[in-house]
């Protein structure tokens, strides 16, 4: 039985219907799994810069807790280096009031005849020579040529050794410093330096250990003690 216009207009309409029903349901799957493909593509990338912020900021804190590190370490030598400094300088003035204080020994006559008596003395004993010459301040010469005289018989009782002594009256030592002798081989190659001055340096360098433990306490990084 044919199908009249009217019949064929309805099941154009109804097909038509259902190819747009179709066509929206599969936009909405598409449209669906779009979102779903970026929402997961947009979490990814989130994650991912997320990540790249992290590790630039931890690099960035890494590089400023080695700079603290770094900076804290030089203030601390600089410290230190000043520490060093301030006690080397209050040495260095110690020693220079001691040499000061040198001259009040050389204003008393006989406390320093009976000095020079023994640094005499001891410089024949450290040469050993048969001849040999001190050399002293010209201001000196009196109380040095007695001294000579006395330690002379001393020297030779003590060696059972000859000594010709000179006494240079050409070539004095500096008036500045604070007194002594110097005695020399006859080919002046040996010297023994016996001013007051050397035998302070002398001192204090033989005594620095004990003066740095007086003035600022034991060293707590020393393993050994002599």
């Amino acid at each position: 039985m044919a199908l009249s216009d009217a019949d064929v207009q309805k099941q154009i309409k109804h097909m038509m219907a259902f190819i747009e029903q179709e066509a929206n349901e599969k936009a909405e799957e598409i449209d669906a799994k779009a979102e779903e493909e970026f929402n997961i593509e947009k979490g990814r990338l989130v994650q991912t810069q997320r990540l790249k912020i992290m590790e630039y900021y931890e690099k960035k804190e890494k590089q400023i807790e080695q700079q603290k590190k770094i900076q804290m370490s030089n203030l601390m030598n600089q410290a230190r280096l000043k520490v060093l400094k301030a006690r080397d300088d209050l040495i260095a003035d110690l020693l220079h009031e001691a040499k000061q204080r040198l001259a009040k020994v050389v204003k008393d006559p006989a406390r320093y005849q009976t000095l020079l008596d023994g640094l005499v003395l001891q410089g024949f004993y450290q040469l050993l020579e048969p001849t040999v010459t001190v050399r002293c301040r010209k201001q000196d010469f009196p109380l040095v040529k007695n001294a000579v005289q006395k330690s002379i018989p001393i020297y030779k009782a003590a060696t059972k050794k000859d000594v010709d002594v000179h006494i240079d009256q050409e070539s004095f030592l500096p008036e500045d410093i604070a007194g002594g002798v110097e005695i020399y081989s006859s080919d002046n190659k040996i010297k023994v330096s016996n001013t007051l001055e050397s035998r302070l340096d002398l001192i204090a360098q033989q005594m620095m250990p004990e003066i740095r433990t007086a003035l600022f306490g034991a060293n707590s990084n020393r393993k050994f003690m002599d």
